[in-house]
């Protein structure tokens, strides 16, 4: 609906104060972030630039008195997968506290196959 500007878009964007244009290149950013998202090799990269975009709708949704659940909802799951399929981004944000379980595991494995 961003990229092909139709009469939706359009009072959608009229409802923001955003000209069709600039909801246009909102929906070109939206689906290169979503892009470098699926990817694995750039999965990090597009996280962060899905959470940015994301938290900038629910900022903007809430200045303008709008419903901010659909958006809270996609943010989340895209955490979600992120956590899950991008193993060195969840050893960031939880610290060295996975780290160490593998250190402690690690040893045990090791006697019980010697």
């Amino acid at each position: 609906m961003k990229l092909t500007g139709g009469e939706e878009a359009a009072k959608a964007a009229a409802s923001m104060n955003l000209s069709v244009g600039t909801m246009q290149l909102i929906g070109v950013v939206e689906i290169g972030s979503l892009l470098l998202f699926i990817f694995p090799r750039t999965g990090v990269l597009g996280t962060l630039l899905l959470a940015a975009y994301l938290g900038g709708a629910i900022a903007t949704h809430l200045e303008h008195q709008q419903p901010i659940f659909v958006a809270v909802i996609i943010q989340s799951l895209v955490w979600i997968t992120a956590i899950l399929c991008f193993p060195e981004l969840s050893k960031r944000l939880l610290g060295n506290k996975t780290l160490e379980k593998e250190r402690t595991t690690l040893p045990s494995n090791r006697l019980v196959q010697a």
